[in-house]
């Protein structure tokens, strides 16, 4: 049977570091994912307000095909700056495309961007001209491991999912024949992960070892065509948005890999009720570090990494707001439901 990886973190795909960094007062934060040799990748935009910076690199028809790195940031469109600082700092480090074989010319990163909407939480935001994020994900990039905070870390830092503190979250998953996939997400919805009236997770069914609480029911939840009551209120176009990369060892193609993105996007529908909405930017990366050949016929093997990646998306995006601490207004999902004693 599938089960977790060692670390239940997307770094259990063999040659994945994720570093995070944050700064309290601003109330913001970024993540980055670094992939030890270049990895194909591509996305999948579903929101309908969504921020991201050099995702054309990331068409199948398009030149390159494969990252150096991917950085998820708050700061709305301050927060793409980051990727600016995640550049120079793979770049001073000789990591990057190479169009030509000469000292001269400085290699060129591939580091696609998303960020997500957390400049009206309450942090001090006047930052004049120097907003913090080329500095924070230089930091971040310095940070990179296999191991990692959840929660209130990196892009989820000032981040709220519904009327709940929203956080990063990440979930990984072993096939019984090798295969791994990883999720990693920063939580900012208009909708809710919690299905309405309960302290139960929409992932409830997905949960692996009490990774986000243990609570389920017994009986299948009532279905409700109303919105839920503990969704943001008031939403407003570009203050939200979730933003997630999911990742795998097998050796898929771009247009493999965008079969992928798709499929996993719907595990965050799964997750948050509702989702990719008008107010929303969600965005799913699918990166392939190759490590491992897929047998034929090809399209099971991308079918089953597929689904495996949108069962680990939802997981994740349930463990990011369980293991979120309150901060300010945003009560966290733990102090609102305490555990059970």
């Amino acid at each position: 049977m599938a089960k977790p990886g060692p670390r239940n973190l997307i770094t259990d795909v063999a040659g994945l570091r994720v570093g995070q960094s944050h700064d309290e007062a601003v109330r913001t934060g970024v993540t980055v994912l670094i992939a030890d040799e270049p990895a194909t990748a591509t996305i999948d935009v579903r929101g309908g307000a969504p921020g991201t910076r050099e995702t054309d690199s990331l068409d199948p028809v398009n030149l390159v095909g494969a990252i150096d790195a991917i950085v998820l940031s708050g700061g709305s469109v301050y927060g793409l700056e980051a990727a600016s600082g995640v550049t120079a700092w793979l770049a001073a480090r000789g990591r990057g495309y190479r169009l030509a074989a000469s000292p001269h010319v400085p290699p060129a990163p591939i580091v696609p961007a998303a960020i997500l909407f957390d400049l009206a939480n309450g942090g001090n935001k006047m930052w004049g001209d120097t907003p913090p994020y080329h500095a924070l994900a230089r930091h971040a990039a310095e940070q990179a491991a296999q191991d990692f905070a959840l929660g209130n870390a990196g892009a989820g830092y000032g981040a709220q999912a519904g009327n709940y503190k929203g956080g990063t979250g990440s979930a990984s998953i072993v096939s019984d024949d090798g295969f791994t996939v990883g999720a990693l997400v920063a939580v900012n919805s208009v909708g809710s992960p919690l299905v309405p009236g309960t302290g139960v997770f929409w992932s409830f069914a997905l949960e692996q070892h009490k990774e986000f609480g243990g609570r389920f029911f017994t009986s299948a939840p009532t279905a409700d065509a109303q919105l839920p009551p503990d969704m943001k209120g008031n939403p407003q176009p570009r203050m939200n948005t979730t933003i997630a990369i999911v990742a795998t060892d097998a050796a898929l193609t771009r247009d493999e890999l965008k079969r992928v993105a798709i499929m996993a996007a719907d595990g965050l529908a799964r997750a948050i009720r509702p989702a990719h909405t008008p107010f929303d930017g969600d965005v799913v990366f699918a990166l392939s570090t190759a490590k491992k050949q897929i047998s034929e016929p090809r399209s099971r093997d991308m079918l089953r990494i597929g689904h495996f990646a949108a069962d680990c998306l939802s997981r994740a995006i349930a463990r990011g707001v369980y293991e979120a601490q309150s901060l300010g207004d945003a009560k966290s999902y733990r102090e609102v439901f305490p555990p059970s004693p």
